[in-house]
């Protein structure tokens, strides 16, 4: 079910991009953190997660040894693709965040175990955050346009214990990598180098331009 997000009856839309009154994103994701993103940027838009279209693909692009990137892109583009055939005519924001480790793609822990584990490898190592950007549809009937961001994160040393309590908060259980830099795991961050927002789950500088790109194209 989509939900409604603009913020308040009379919303401020970004200065950065010529946003058409009528114009509302659709962002195929229930990501409460996307959906906070957006409303820093002033960007008009609601909710409509995607349907089942990510395990299967994840799978196949993950078996095929899909480059991390290219992996996120995929992804971001399903979800949009599968929103935007819903909704025809309407621009839709699909986003993939993916932590990249040794070449191994990180993404949600399935339970408490593998979230001790991945925090457990990430301790005290300089890791890579991938956030995918899709955009489809639109008034230009956009076929798909891809772009993502990489940001490089380093932890501090994390002891066991710290690691056990961390994820018995919960915080890590829906996040890739098993943690959230702007929650409890801010503590376990030495230093980011590139986009913060990229590491929240969707670098807006990046978005800011591919939305020019299809509603400014003259700029």
């Amino acid at each position: 079910m989509a939900t409604n997000n603009s913020a308040g009856p009379n919303p401020v839309v970004t200065p950065f991009v010529d946003w058409p009154e009528s114009l509302e994103l659709i962002l195929a994701s229930r990501s409460p953190r996307r959906s906070e993103l957006l409303h820093t940027a002033g960007i008009p838009f609601m909710c409509e997660p995607a349907g089942d279209v990510e395990a299967e693909l994840a799978a196949e692009l993950l078996a095929a040894g899909t480059a991390p990137d290219i992996y996120a892109r995929e992804l971001a583009r399903a979800k949009a693709s599968d929103v935007s055939g819903r909704h025809p005519g309407r621009l839709v924001l699909g986003s993939d965040t993916v932590v990249v480790l040794d070449g191994d793609i990180l993404e949600k822990p399935r339970d408490e175990a593998e979230a001790e584990f991945l925090l457990g490898r990430l301790s005290g190592r300089k890791h890579m955050v991938i956030s995918s950007l899709a955009l489809v549809g639109g008034p230009a009937g956009v076929p798909g346009l891809l772009d993502h961001e990489s940001t490089e994160v380093e932890f501090l040393p994390l002891k066991p214990a710290d690691i056990k309590r961390y994820v018995r908060t919960g915080e890590p259980m829906d996040k890739a990598g098993a943690y959230g830099i702007q929650g409890y795991g801010a503590l376990m961050v030495r230093g980011v180098n590139g986009c913060y927002f990229n590491v929240m789950g969707l670098p807006l500088a990046r978005l800011g331009a591919l939305l020019r790109q299809v509603l400014n194209p003259s700029d």
